[in-house]
Protein backbone atom coordinates (compact mmCIF):
# COMPACT_ATOMS: atom_id res chain seq x y z
CA UNK A 1 0.00 0.00 0.00
CA UNK A 2 1.28 3.48 -0.82
CA UNK A 3 2.13 5.88 1.95
CA UNK A 4 0.72 9.35 1.41
CA UNK A 5 0.86 12.55 3.38
CA UNK A 6 -2.83 13.22 2.98
CA UNK A 7 -3.98 10.15 4.91
CA UNK A 8 -4.87 11.19 8.48
CA UNK A 9 -2.12 10.54 10.95
CA UNK A 10 0.30 9.03 8.48
CA UNK A 11 2.70 11.99 8.16
CA UNK A 12 4.83 11.34 11.26
CA UNK A 13 4.25 7.58 11.29
CA UNK A 14 4.83 6.63 7.65
CA UNK A 15 5.82 9.55 5.46
CA UNK A 16 8.72 10.76 7.59
CA UNK A 17 10.54 7.40 7.79
CA UNK A 18 10.16 7.01 4.03
CA UNK A 19 11.41 10.55 3.51
CA UNK A 20 14.51 9.90 5.64
CA UNK A 21 15.78 7.29 3.18
CA UNK A 22 14.93 9.55 0.25
CA UNK A 23 16.59 12.57 1.84
CA UNK A 24 19.69 10.56 2.72
CA UNK A 25 19.99 9.53 -0.93
CA UNK A 26 19.81 13.20 -1.94
CA UNK A 27 22.35 14.02 0.78
CA UNK A 28 24.77 11.47 -0.70
CA UNK A 29 24.49 13.12 -4.11
CA UNK A 30 24.90 16.65 -2.78
CA UNK A 31 27.73 15.79 -0.38
CA UNK A 32 29.75 13.93 -3.01
CA UNK A 33 29.43 16.96 -5.32
CA UNK A 34 29.96 19.80 -2.84
CA UNK A 35 32.80 18.20 -0.90
CA UNK A 36 35.08 18.50 -3.95
CA UNK A 37 33.83 21.89 -5.18
CA UNK A 38 36.28 23.99 -3.17
CA UNK A 39 39.22 21.69 -3.91
CA UNK A 40 38.78 21.59 -7.71
CA UNK A 41 41.38 24.31 -8.39
CA UNK A 42 43.88 22.30 -6.32
CA UNK A 43 42.86 19.01 -7.99
CA UNK A 44 43.19 20.36 -11.51
CA UNK A 45 46.50 22.03 -10.63
CA UNK A 46 47.92 18.78 -9.19
CA UNK A 47 46.79 16.83 -12.28
CA UNK A 48 48.40 19.45 -14.56
CA UNK A 49 45.08 20.55 -16.07
CA UNK A 50 44.26 23.87 -17.72
CA UNK A 51 41.09 26.00 -17.62
CA UNK A 52 39.44 23.83 -20.27
CA UNK A 53 40.09 20.73 -18.14
CA UNK A 54 38.66 22.54 -15.10
CA UNK A 55 35.50 23.31 -17.05
CA UNK A 56 35.17 19.76 -18.36
CA UNK A 57 35.57 18.22 -14.91
CA UNK A 58 32.33 20.06 -14.07
CA UNK A 59 30.69 19.82 -17.48
CA UNK A 60 31.18 16.07 -17.89
CA UNK A 61 29.07 15.42 -14.80
CA UNK A 62 26.43 17.96 -15.78
CA UNK A 63 26.29 16.63 -19.34
CA UNK A 64 25.62 13.02 -18.36
CA UNK A 65 23.25 14.21 -15.64
CA UNK A 66 21.25 16.19 -18.19
CA UNK A 67 21.19 13.39 -20.76
CA UNK A 68 20.33 10.64 -18.27
CA UNK A 69 17.65 12.59 -16.37
CA UNK A 70 14.86 12.09 -18.95
CA UNK A 71 15.97 8.47 -19.35
CA UNK A 72 15.54 7.84 -15.63
CA UNK A 73 12.24 9.73 -15.75
CA UNK A 74 10.95 7.49 -18.53
CA UNK A 75 12.15 4.39 -16.66
CA UNK A 76 10.26 5.66 -13.61
CA UNK A 77 7.02 5.45 -15.60
CA UNK A 78 7.84 1.87 -16.62
CA UNK A 79 9.73 0.13 -13.79
CA UNK A 80 9.97 -0.14 -9.99
CA UNK A 81 10.94 3.33 -8.77
CA UNK A 82 12.40 2.13 -5.49
CA UNK A 83 14.81 -0.22 -7.26
CA UNK A 84 15.75 2.49 -9.76
CA UNK A 85 16.74 5.03 -7.12
CA UNK A 86 18.83 2.41 -5.32
CA UNK A 87 20.64 1.60 -8.58
CA UNK A 88 21.23 5.32 -9.13
CA UNK A 89 22.79 5.70 -5.68
CA UNK A 90 25.09 2.73 -6.30
CA UNK A 91 26.26 4.06 -9.69
CA UNK A 92 26.85 7.54 -8.30
CA UNK A 93 28.87 6.54 -5.26
CA UNK A 94 31.00 3.87 -6.94
CA UNK A 95 31.96 6.31 -9.72
CA UNK A 96 32.72 9.01 -7.15
CA UNK A 97 35.02 6.67 -5.23
CA UNK A 98 36.76 5.63 -8.45
CA UNK A 99 37.40 9.30 -9.26
CA UNK A 100 39.54 9.48 -6.12
CA UNK A 101 42.15 7.29 -7.84
CA UNK A 102 42.46 9.55 -10.92
CA UNK A 103 46.00 10.01 -12.22
CA UNK A 104 45.23 12.73 -14.80
CA UNK A 105 42.39 15.04 -15.78
CA UNK A 106 41.19 12.71 -18.54
CA UNK A 107 40.67 9.89 -16.03
CA UNK A 108 38.94 12.27 -13.62
CA UNK A 109 36.63 13.58 -16.34
CA UNK A 110 35.68 10.02 -17.36
CA UNK A 111 34.72 8.97 -13.82
CA UNK A 112 32.87 12.24 -13.29
CA UNK A 113 30.85 11.47 -16.43
CA UNK A 114 29.80 8.10 -14.96
CA UNK A 115 29.02 9.89 -11.71
CA UNK A 116 26.60 12.08 -13.63
CA UNK A 117 24.61 9.03 -14.76
CA UNK A 118 23.79 8.27 -11.14
CA UNK A 119 23.17 11.94 -10.33
CA UNK A 120 20.60 12.12 -13.12
CA UNK A 121 18.72 9.23 -11.54
CA UNK A 122 18.76 10.82 -8.09
CA UNK A 123 17.61 14.18 -9.46
CA UNK A 124 14.71 12.72 -11.45
CA UNK A 125 13.58 9.89 -9.18
CA UNK A 126 13.59 11.87 -5.93
CA UNK A 127 11.09 14.31 -7.46
CA UNK A 128 8.91 11.54 -8.88
CA UNK A 129 8.84 9.57 -5.61
CA UNK A 130 8.02 12.72 -3.65
CA UNK A 131 4.96 13.17 -5.86
CA UNK A 132 4.01 9.56 -5.05
CA UNK A 133 3.88 10.12 -1.30
CA UNK A 134 3.27 13.88 -0.77
CA UNK A 135 0.70 16.12 -2.45
CA UNK A 136 1.82 19.44 -4.00
CA UNK A 137 -0.09 21.49 -1.43
CA UNK A 138 1.38 19.59 1.54
CA UNK A 139 4.94 19.43 0.25
CA UNK A 140 5.90 22.85 1.55
CA UNK A 141 5.64 21.76 5.20
CA UNK A 142 8.41 19.23 4.59
CA UNK A 143 10.75 21.83 3.16
CA UNK A 144 12.35 22.18 6.58
CA UNK A 145 13.73 18.66 6.23
CA UNK A 146 15.00 19.36 2.74
CA UNK A 147 16.44 22.63 3.99
CA UNK A 148 18.31 20.80 6.74
CA UNK A 149 19.75 18.31 4.24
CA UNK A 150 20.76 21.10 1.87
CA UNK A 151 22.29 23.06 4.75
CA UNK A 152 24.47 20.20 5.91
CA UNK A 153 25.54 19.20 2.39
CA UNK A 154 25.97 22.59 0.74
CA UNK A 155 27.51 24.38 3.70
CA UNK A 156 29.24 21.48 5.42
CA UNK A 157 30.41 19.83 2.19
CA UNK A 158 32.71 22.62 0.97
CA UNK A 159 34.00 23.25 4.48
CA UNK A 160 34.68 19.56 5.05
CA UNK A 161 36.25 19.28 1.61
CA UNK A 162 38.52 22.23 2.28
CA UNK A 163 39.67 20.84 5.62
CA UNK A 164 40.28 17.37 4.15
CA UNK A 165 42.22 18.85 1.22
CA UNK A 166 44.37 21.05 3.42
CA UNK A 167 44.95 18.31 6.02
CA UNK A 168 45.03 14.97 4.21
CA UNK A 169 44.91 15.63 0.46
CA UNK A 170 42.10 16.04 -2.05
CA UNK A 171 41.73 12.32 -2.92
CA UNK A 172 40.04 11.58 0.41
CA UNK A 173 37.15 13.88 -0.55
CA UNK A 174 35.87 11.27 -2.99
CA UNK A 175 35.41 8.61 -0.30
CA UNK A 176 33.40 10.64 2.24
CA UNK A 177 29.97 9.73 0.80
CA UNK A 178 30.44 5.93 0.91
CA UNK A 179 29.09 5.24 4.44
CA UNK A 180 26.12 7.57 3.85
CA UNK A 181 25.29 5.73 0.62
CA UNK A 182 25.20 2.37 2.42
CA UNK A 183 22.93 3.85 5.08
CA UNK A 184 20.63 5.34 2.42
CA UNK A 185 20.26 2.00 0.66
CA UNK A 186 19.43 0.17 3.91
CA UNK A 187 16.91 2.76 5.08
CA UNK A 188 15.18 2.93 1.70
CA UNK A 189 14.90 -0.84 1.59
CA UNK A 190 13.08 -0.91 4.95
CA UNK A 191 10.95 2.25 4.86
CA UNK A 192 10.23 3.25 1.27
CA UNK A 193 7.03 1.48 0.20
CA UNK A 194 5.59 2.66 -3.10
CA UNK A 195 2.37 1.57 -4.84
CA UNK A 196 2.62 -1.27 -7.34
CA UNK A 197 2.37 -0.05 -10.90
CA UNK A 198 0.46 -1.90 -13.61
CA UNK A 199 2.71 -4.07 -15.75
CA UNK A 200 2.87 -3.24 -19.44
CA UNK A 201 5.12 -3.76 -22.42
CA UNK A 202 8.35 -1.78 -22.12
CA UNK A 203 10.10 -0.08 -25.02
CA UNK A 204 13.23 2.00 -24.52
CA UNK A 205 13.93 4.78 -27.03
CA UNK A 206 17.59 3.89 -27.66
CA UNK A 207 17.78 5.89 -30.89
CA UNK A 208 16.47 8.96 -29.09
CA UNK A 209 19.08 8.53 -26.36
CA UNK A 210 21.92 8.45 -28.92
CA UNK A 211 20.60 11.48 -30.83
CA UNK A 212 20.09 13.55 -27.68
CA UNK A 213 23.57 12.70 -26.39
CA UNK A 214 25.11 13.52 -29.79
CA UNK A 215 23.37 16.90 -30.11
CA UNK A 216 24.26 18.11 -26.62
CA UNK A 217 27.83 16.75 -26.69
CA UNK A 218 28.69 18.37 -30.03
CA UNK A 219 27.52 21.77 -28.84
CA UNK A 220 29.50 21.55 -25.60
CA UNK A 221 32.69 20.35 -27.31
CA UNK A 222 32.39 23.16 -29.85
CA UNK A 223 31.82 25.86 -27.20
CA UNK A 224 34.78 24.63 -25.13
CA UNK A 225 37.33 24.48 -27.95
CA UNK A 226 36.21 27.24 -30.34
CA UNK A 227 38.52 30.23 -30.36
CA UNK A 228 41.39 28.17 -28.93
CA UNK A 229 41.89 24.98 -30.96
CA UNK A 230 40.13 26.41 -34.03
CA UNK A 231 38.43 29.64 -35.09
CA UNK A 232 34.80 30.38 -34.24
CA UNK A 233 34.10 30.47 -37.99
CA UNK A 234 35.83 27.36 -39.30
CA UNK A 235 35.27 23.94 -40.82
CA UNK A 236 35.17 22.41 -37.34
CA UNK A 237 32.45 24.86 -36.34
CA UNK A 238 30.34 24.01 -39.38
CA UNK A 239 30.71 20.27 -38.77
CA UNK A 240 29.99 20.39 -35.03
CA UNK A 241 27.15 22.91 -35.04
CA UNK A 242 25.68 21.38 -38.19
CA UNK A 243 25.91 17.91 -36.67
CA UNK A 244 24.22 19.13 -33.48
CA UNK A 245 21.36 20.73 -35.45
CA UNK A 246 20.84 17.61 -37.57
CA UNK A 247 20.89 15.40 -34.48
CA UNK A 248 18.39 17.67 -32.72
CA UNK A 249 16.01 17.63 -35.71
CA UNK A 250 16.26 13.84 -35.99
CA UNK A 251 15.64 13.57 -32.24
CA UNK A 252 12.40 15.53 -32.59
CA UNK A 253 11.29 13.37 -35.53
CA UNK A 254 12.04 10.17 -33.59
CA UNK A 255 10.24 11.40 -30.46
CA UNK A 256 7.13 12.15 -32.52
CA UNK A 257 7.08 8.66 -34.01
CA UNK A 258 8.11 6.19 -31.29
CA UNK A 259 5.54 4.66 -28.96
CA UNK A 260 7.61 5.31 -25.81
CA UNK A 261 9.46 8.60 -26.44
CA UNK A 262 12.35 9.59 -24.20
CA UNK A 263 10.93 13.12 -23.90
CA UNK A 264 7.20 13.09 -24.80
CA UNK A 265 6.86 16.20 -26.95
CA UNK A 266 3.14 16.21 -26.22
CA UNK A 267 4.11 17.61 -22.82
CA UNK A 268 4.80 20.92 -24.53
CA UNK A 269 1.10 21.24 -25.27
CA UNK A 270 0.82 22.00 -21.57
CA UNK A 271 1.54 25.72 -21.20
CA UNK A 272 2.72 25.27 -17.63
CA UNK A 273 5.30 22.66 -18.63
CA UNK A 274 6.61 24.72 -21.57
CA UNK A 275 7.07 27.93 -19.60
CA UNK A 276 8.49 26.11 -16.55
CA UNK A 277 11.16 24.43 -18.68
CA UNK A 278 12.20 27.80 -20.13
CA UNK A 279 12.46 29.26 -16.64
CA UNK A 280 14.40 26.20 -15.42
CA UNK A 281 17.19 26.84 -17.91
CA UNK A 282 18.13 30.12 -16.23
CA UNK A 283 17.80 28.57 -12.77
CA UNK A 284 20.19 25.80 -13.77
CA UNK A 285 22.70 28.26 -15.20
CA UNK A 286 22.60 30.37 -12.04
CA UNK A 287 22.76 27.38 -9.70
CA UNK A 288 25.57 25.43 -11.37
CA UNK A 289 27.51 28.16 -13.13
CA UNK A 290 27.84 30.60 -10.28
CA UNK A 291 28.50 27.86 -7.70
CA UNK A 292 31.40 26.54 -9.79
CA UNK A 293 33.00 29.87 -10.63
CA UNK A 294 32.38 31.57 -7.29
CA UNK A 295 34.59 28.96 -5.67
CA UNK A 296 37.21 29.58 -8.34
CA UNK A 297 36.87 33.34 -7.80
CA UNK A 298 37.57 32.95 -4.08
CA UNK A 299 40.76 30.97 -4.72
CA UNK A 300 42.00 32.51 -7.97
CA UNK A 301 41.01 36.13 -7.43
CA UNK A 302 41.18 36.50 -3.65
CA UNK A 303 43.95 34.01 -2.83
CA UNK A 304 41.80 31.89 -0.50
CA UNK A 305 42.61 28.31 0.50
CA UNK A 306 39.99 25.60 -0.20
CA UNK A 307 38.79 25.79 3.41
CA UNK A 308 38.50 29.58 3.27
CA UNK A 309 36.69 29.39 -0.07
CA UNK A 310 34.09 27.10 1.51
CA UNK A 311 33.47 29.62 4.28
CA UNK A 312 33.35 32.56 1.86
CA UNK A 313 30.57 31.04 -0.29
CA UNK A 314 28.24 30.52 2.71
CA UNK A 315 26.19 33.72 1.97
CA UNK A 316 24.92 32.25 -1.31
CA UNK A 317 24.01 28.95 0.33
CA UNK A 318 22.33 30.77 3.23
CA UNK A 319 20.22 32.80 0.80
CA UNK A 320 19.21 29.63 -1.05
CA UNK A 321 18.30 27.71 2.09
CA UNK A 322 16.36 30.47 3.82
CA UNK A 323 14.41 31.30 0.67
CA UNK A 324 13.54 27.68 -0.14
CA UNK A 325 12.46 26.79 3.41
CA UNK A 326 10.50 29.98 4.15
CA UNK A 327 8.83 30.14 0.73
CA UNK A 328 8.03 26.42 0.82
CA UNK A 329 6.27 26.86 4.17
CA UNK A 330 4.33 29.90 2.92
CA UNK A 331 3.22 28.08 -0.23
CA UNK A 332 2.04 25.10 1.81
CA UNK A 333 0.17 27.32 4.27
CA UNK A 334 -1.57 29.68 1.86
CA UNK A 335 -1.47 27.83 -1.47
CA UNK A 336 -0.15 30.83 -3.44
CA UNK A 337 3.05 30.21 -5.42
CA UNK A 338 3.30 32.68 -8.29
CA UNK A 339 4.32 35.84 -6.37
CA UNK A 340 7.28 34.00 -4.87
CA UNK A 341 8.42 32.73 -8.26
CA UNK A 342 8.26 36.25 -9.72
CA UNK A 343 10.34 37.64 -6.84
CA UNK A 344 12.78 34.77 -7.34
CA UNK A 345 13.12 35.62 -11.02
CA UNK A 346 13.88 39.26 -10.18
CA UNK A 347 16.52 38.19 -7.64
CA UNK A 348 18.16 35.93 -10.25
CA UNK A 349 18.59 38.92 -12.54
CA UNK A 350 19.85 41.21 -9.77
CA UNK A 351 22.29 38.68 -8.34
CA UNK A 352 23.74 37.70 -11.72
CA UNK A 353 24.22 41.33 -12.77
CA UNK A 354 25.78 42.45 -9.49
CA UNK A 355 28.23 39.52 -9.51
CA UNK A 356 29.38 40.62 -12.97
CA UNK A 357 30.70 43.84 -11.39
CA UNK A 358 33.05 42.29 -8.81
CA UNK A 359 36.84 42.79 -8.77
CA UNK A 360 39.63 41.10 -6.84
CA UNK A 361 39.47 43.81 -4.16
CA UNK A 362 35.69 44.39 -4.02
CA UNK A 363 34.49 44.80 -0.43
CA UNK A 364 33.59 41.26 0.62
CA UNK A 365 30.45 42.48 2.40
CA UNK A 366 29.12 43.59 -1.00
CA UNK A 367 30.12 40.30 -2.61
CA UNK A 368 28.26 38.49 0.18
CA UNK A 369 25.09 40.49 -0.48
CA UNK A 370 25.32 39.73 -4.20
CA UNK A 371 25.74 36.01 -3.49
CA UNK A 372 22.84 36.00 -1.03
CA UNK A 373 20.53 37.65 -3.59
CA UNK A 374 21.40 35.09 -6.23
CA UNK A 375 21.02 32.22 -3.77
CA UNK A 376 17.58 33.47 -2.72
CA UNK A 377 16.53 33.64 -6.37
CA UNK A 378 17.58 30.03 -6.93
CA UNK A 379 15.88 28.92 -3.71
CA UNK A 380 12.56 30.51 -4.70
CA UNK A 381 12.49 29.05 -8.21
CA UNK A 382 14.38 25.74 -8.32
CA UNK A 383 12.03 23.25 -6.59
CA UNK A 384 8.87 25.27 -7.11
CA UNK A 385 9.13 25.02 -10.91
CA UNK A 386 9.06 21.23 -10.57
CA UNK A 387 6.21 21.52 -8.08
CA UNK A 388 3.86 23.44 -10.39
CA UNK A 389 4.58 21.09 -13.29
CA UNK A 390 3.72 18.08 -11.12
CA UNK A 391 0.57 19.91 -10.05
CA UNK A 392 -0.81 19.89 -13.60
CA UNK A 393 0.87 16.86 -15.22
CA UNK A 394 -1.16 13.71 -15.85
CA UNK A 395 -0.27 10.92 -13.38
CA UNK A 396 0.73 8.48 -16.13
CA UNK A 397 3.46 10.85 -17.39
CA UNK A 398 4.52 12.20 -13.98
CA UNK A 399 8.02 10.71 -14.32
CA UNK A 400 8.59 12.21 -17.77
CA UNK A 401 7.14 15.59 -16.76
CA UNK A 402 9.19 15.85 -13.55
CA UNK A 403 12.40 14.73 -15.20
CA UNK A 404 11.70 17.01 -18.17
CA UNK A 405 11.92 20.14 -16.02
CA UNK A 406 14.95 18.73 -14.19
CA UNK A 407 16.54 17.87 -17.56
CA UNK A 408 16.27 21.42 -18.85
CA UNK A 409 17.60 22.77 -15.56
CA UNK A 410 20.59 20.45 -15.86
CA UNK A 411 20.96 21.30 -19.54
CA UNK A 412 20.95 25.00 -18.71
CA UNK A 413 23.62 24.39 -16.09
CA UNK A 414 25.67 22.24 -18.47
CA UNK A 415 25.64 24.67 -21.37
CA UNK A 416 25.99 27.58 -18.95
CA UNK A 417 29.11 26.19 -17.30
CA UNK A 418 30.61 25.43 -20.72
CA UNK A 419 29.89 28.88 -22.12
CA UNK A 420 30.98 30.65 -18.93
CA UNK A 421 34.13 28.52 -18.77
CA UNK A 422 34.96 29.23 -22.41
CA UNK A 423 34.40 32.96 -21.88
CA UNK A 424 36.56 32.88 -18.76
CA UNK A 425 39.40 31.06 -20.53
CA UNK A 426 39.29 33.38 -23.55
CA UNK A 427 39.17 36.55 -21.44
CA UNK A 428 41.95 35.35 -19.13
CA UNK A 429 44.20 34.42 -22.07
CA UNK A 430 43.71 37.87 -23.57
CA UNK A 431 44.39 39.64 -20.28
CA UNK A 432 47.56 37.62 -19.69
CA UNK A 433 48.78 38.87 -23.06
CA UNK A 434 47.73 42.47 -22.29
CA UNK A 435 49.40 42.38 -18.86
CA UNK A 436 52.45 40.50 -20.13
CA UNK A 437 54.79 43.44 -19.57
CA UNK A 438 53.60 43.93 -15.98
CA UNK A 439 54.01 40.22 -15.24
CA UNK A 440 57.50 40.17 -16.78
CA UNK A 441 58.55 43.15 -14.66
CA UNK A 442 57.20 41.52 -11.50
CA UNK A 443 58.97 38.25 -12.32
CA UNK A 444 62.25 40.03 -13.04
CA UNK A 445 62.16 41.51 -9.56
CA UNK A 446 62.12 38.02 -8.07
CA UNK A 447 65.65 37.22 -9.20
CA UNK A 448 66.48 33.49 -9.32
CA UNK A 449 62.98 32.50 -8.13
CA UNK A 450 61.40 34.21 -11.14
CA UNK A 451 62.21 31.36 -13.54
CA UNK A 452 60.02 28.85 -11.68
CA UNK A 453 57.12 31.33 -11.48
CA UNK A 454 57.42 32.14 -15.18
CA UNK A 455 57.44 28.44 -16.08
CA UNK A 456 54.29 27.84 -14.04
CA UNK A 457 52.39 30.72 -15.68
CA UNK A 458 53.54 29.76 -19.19
CA UNK A 459 52.60 26.07 -18.80
CA UNK A 460 48.91 26.79 -19.42
CA UNK A 461 47.85 24.91 -16.27
CA UNK A 462 45.79 26.61 -13.59
CA UNK A 463 48.27 28.26 -11.18
CA UNK A 464 48.12 27.94 -7.41
CA UNK A 465 47.52 31.64 -6.85
CA UNK A 466 47.91 31.63 -3.06
CA UNK A 467 51.47 30.29 -3.45
CA UNK A 468 52.60 33.00 -5.92
CA UNK A 469 54.87 35.86 -4.78
CA UNK A 470 52.93 39.00 -3.80
CA UNK A 471 54.01 41.11 -6.80
CA UNK A 472 52.82 38.48 -9.29
CA UNK A 473 49.83 37.30 -7.27
CA UNK A 474 48.07 40.69 -7.35
CA UNK A 475 48.26 40.82 -11.15
CA UNK A 476 47.02 37.23 -11.57
CA UNK A 477 44.19 37.82 -9.09
CA UNK A 478 43.09 40.90 -11.03
CA UNK A 479 43.11 38.94 -14.31
CA UNK A 480 41.01 36.10 -12.94
CA UNK A 481 38.61 38.47 -11.17
CA UNK A 482 37.88 40.32 -14.41
CA UNK A 483 37.55 37.06 -16.34
CA UNK A 484 35.15 35.45 -13.86
CA UNK A 485 33.08 38.63 -13.55
CA UNK A 486 32.66 38.82 -17.32
CA UNK A 487 31.45 35.21 -17.37
CA UNK A 488 28.72 36.03 -14.80
CA UNK A 489 27.32 38.62 -17.21
CA UNK A 490 26.29 35.78 -19.54
CA UNK A 491 23.63 34.69 -17.02
CA UNK A 492 21.81 38.04 -17.04
CA UNK A 493 19.88 37.86 -20.37
CA UNK A 494 18.96 34.23 -19.66
CA UNK A 495 17.59 35.27 -16.26
CA UNK A 496 15.48 37.98 -17.95
CA UNK A 497 13.94 35.36 -20.25
CA UNK A 498 13.26 33.20 -17.19
CA UNK A 499 11.37 36.02 -15.47
CA UNK A 500 9.23 36.60 -18.57
CA UNK A 501 8.34 32.89 -18.68
CA UNK A 502 7.43 32.92 -14.98
CA UNK A 503 5.16 35.94 -15.41
CA UNK A 504 3.14 34.12 -18.09
CA UNK A 505 2.81 30.86 -16.10
CA UNK A 506 -0.89 29.95 -15.54
CA UNK A 507 -1.74 30.50 -11.89
CA UNK A 508 -3.35 27.11 -11.17
CA UNK A 509 -4.15 26.39 -7.50
CA UNK A 510 -2.20 23.54 -5.90
CA UNK A 511 -4.13 20.32 -5.41
CA UNK A 512 -4.05 18.19 -2.25
CA UNK A 513 -3.78 14.76 -3.92
CA UNK A 514 -0.66 12.67 -4.38
CA UNK A 515 0.06 10.99 -7.70
CA UNK A 516 -1.20 7.66 -6.33
CA UNK A 517 -4.44 9.24 -5.15
CA UNK A 518 -4.95 10.92 -8.50
CA UNK A 519 -4.52 7.57 -10.24
CA UNK A 520 -7.10 5.96 -7.95
CA UNK A 521 -9.45 8.90 -8.42
CA UNK A 522 -9.08 8.59 -12.18
CA UNK A 523 -9.88 4.88 -12.00
CA UNK A 524 -12.96 5.63 -9.92
CA UNK A 525 -14.12 8.22 -12.45
CA UNK A 526 -13.55 5.74 -15.25
CA UNK A 527 -15.54 3.10 -13.41
CA UNK A 528 -18.40 5.56 -12.91
CA UNK A 529 -18.39 6.57 -16.57
CA UNK A 530 -18.17 2.93 -17.69
CA UNK A 531 -21.09 1.94 -15.44
CA UNK A 532 -23.20 4.81 -16.77
CA UNK A 533 -22.35 3.97 -20.36
CA UNK A 534 -23.03 0.29 -19.68
CA UNK A 535 -26.46 1.11 -18.27
CA UNK A 536 -27.29 3.07 -21.41
CA UNK A 537 -26.31 0.13 -23.59
CA UNK A 538 -28.30 -2.33 -21.45
CA UNK A 539 -31.37 -0.07 -21.48
CA UNK A 540 -31.15 0.20 -25.25
CA UNK A 541 -31.17 -3.57 -25.63
CA UNK A 542 -34.10 -4.00 -23.23
CA UNK A 543 -32.04 -5.96 -20.72
CA UNK A 544 -33.06 -3.44 -18.07
CA UNK A 545 -35.64 -0.72 -17.95
CA UNK A 546 -35.10 2.90 -17.04
CA UNK A 547 -35.77 3.45 -13.34
CA UNK A 548 -36.32 6.56 -11.27
CA UNK A 549 -33.24 8.22 -9.73
CA UNK A 550 -34.30 7.00 -6.30
CA UNK A 551 -33.93 3.41 -7.47
CA UNK A 552 -30.74 3.98 -9.45
CA UNK A 553 -28.44 2.68 -6.72
CA UNK A 554 -30.36 -0.58 -6.46
CA UNK A 555 -30.35 -1.06 -10.23
CA UNK A 556 -26.58 -0.39 -10.43
CA UNK A 557 -25.98 -2.91 -7.67
CA UNK A 558 -28.06 -5.52 -9.44
CA UNK A 559 -26.26 -5.02 -12.72
CA UNK A 560 -22.93 -5.18 -10.94
CA UNK A 561 -23.87 -8.37 -9.20
CA UNK A 562 -25.16 -9.92 -12.42
CA UNK A 563 -21.90 -9.00 -14.13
Amino acid sequence: MATTASEPGTAPRRVLPALIGLLLGMFVSMLASTVVSTSLPVIVHDLNGDQAAFTWVITSTLLTTAISTPIWGKLADLFNRKLLIQIAIAIFVLATAAAGFSQNTEMLIAFRAVQGLGAGGLAALSQVIMADIISPRERGRYMGLFGAVMAVATVGGPLLGGVITDSFGWRFNFFVALPFAVAALLIQQRTLHLPARPKRAVKIDYFGIVLLATAVSLILIWVTNAGKNYDWWSTETVLMVGGAIVSAVLFIVVELRVSEPLVPLTLFRNRTFTLATIASIATGLAMFGTAVFLSQYMQMARGATPTEAGVMTIPMIAGLLLASVIVGSLISRYGHWKPYLIVGGVLLIAGSFLLSTIHYDTNFALVSVYMALLGAGVGMTMQNLVLIVQNTARPEVMGAASSGVTFFRSLGGTVGVSVMGAALATTAAGLFVDRGADIATAIAGLGADGAAVAAQLQSGTIPQVSALPEAVRVIVEDIYAQSIASSFLIAVPIAVISLIAIIFLPNHPLNRMTTSERIHAGEADLATVSTSEGMSVLAGTGAVTTVPEADARTTRSSVGEND
